[in-house]
């Protein structure tokens, strides 16, 4: 209680708005002004009147804050919360890629740094990627996909094109395995199955449910339904029980969890607030390209 009420008093003097991510740690998901997705947490952000914003997420969610609010200090509590798939491509990565492709038009998944971004002709998010290839792509477009080559392929088959994939893929959710959701089915068969479109296609074609944490979240909340098995980073079950005291979540497996979204922790939120420490900070040129690309998203989301 100490800490949080340090936190607190700090937020007020820096005028901040501290945002979690829903794979955080419960405590700082309980302590932070907005929980969500991170391009919900970025725009919702961008529309307040705070001088500072303190990221509780991995380094490409601050970088994103960052471009959305150029005129606002972004503080990442742990600068070494990184994001593994994001890491998988480089701008240079990309360039050649398009070199050998000069024709493609280029998505980017969200889950990418500033530079990937800049390169790109617009992003997506694993809730609105459907509709921002139906709305921005031509059927006879080629299209190239980047990083995550689990979301391509889901979206692949919803639509029933092909793209140029990256080999890019989130650690956390291939560890679920279809055996997982088998023993948890056979353990909870009245539970629904709902997974994340970043897990391998032997688990979504297990699924009842392929949806991204914000329609998990909106999906649980909606639903008849009482109990549910959960095919994602674990620390959402948190927001879930929270949201929905009066249904059951399980997770599809308790091996999924991101170590760089726990390494935020109550203390290094305080530290990053008492020195302004660990300050995100994105190229006016990168900024100004990388914004296109999201902005051309923003205009689209659902």
């Amino acid at each position: 209680m100490e800490l949080i009420e340090k936190i607190n008093q700090l937020k007020k003097e820096r005028n901040a708005v501290i945002l979690a991510h829903n794979y955080q740690l419960p405590e700082i998901q309980d302590m932070a002004d907005y929980v969500g997705d991170s391009l919900g947490l970025s725009i919702q952000a961008s529309k307040t009147n705070a001088d500072v914003i303190v990221f509780c997420g991995v380094y490409f969610m601050a970088e994103t804050a960052k471009i959305l609010s150029p005129d606002k200090t972004v503080l990442i509590p742990d600068r070494n919360a990184g994001c593994p798939m994001a890491d998988m491509i480089t701008a240079e990565d990309l360039r050649k890629l398009k070199a050998e492709h000069p024709g493609a038009k280029v998505l980017c998944y969200v889950n990418t740094t500033a530079d990937v971004k800049a390169e790109c002709d617009v992003c997506c998010t694993s809730g609105n990627a459907e509709k921002i290839v139906r709305n921005v792509f031509h059927q006879d477009d080629e299209a190239i996909f980047v990083p995550d080559q689990y979301l391509a392929s889901w979206i692949s088959g919803r639509l029933g094109r092909d793209f140029i994939i990256w080999q890019g893929y989130c650690p956390t959710h291939v560890k679920i395995l279809p055996e997982d959701i088998i023993k948890r089915k056979d353990f909870y068969p009245n539970a629904e199955v709902l997974v994340h479109p970043e897990c391998p296609p032997g688990i979504t074609t297990l699924a009842d449910h392929v949806l991204s944490t914000e329609g998990m979240c909106r999906y649980v909340k909606e639903a008849k339904t009482r109990e549910f098995i959960i095919g994602t980073e674990i620390g959402i079950l948190h927001r879930m029980k929270k949201e929905n005291p009066d249904k059951f979540f399980y997770p599809a497996s308790e091996r999924a969890i991101c170590l760089n979204m726990k390494r935020t922790t109550l203390e290094k939120v305080l530290w990053s607030l008492e020195g302004m420490g660990h300050e995100v900070t994105v190229s006016r040129d990168i900024m100004q390209k990388a914004k296109a690309c999201l902005q051309k998203m923003i205009d689209h989301k659902p």
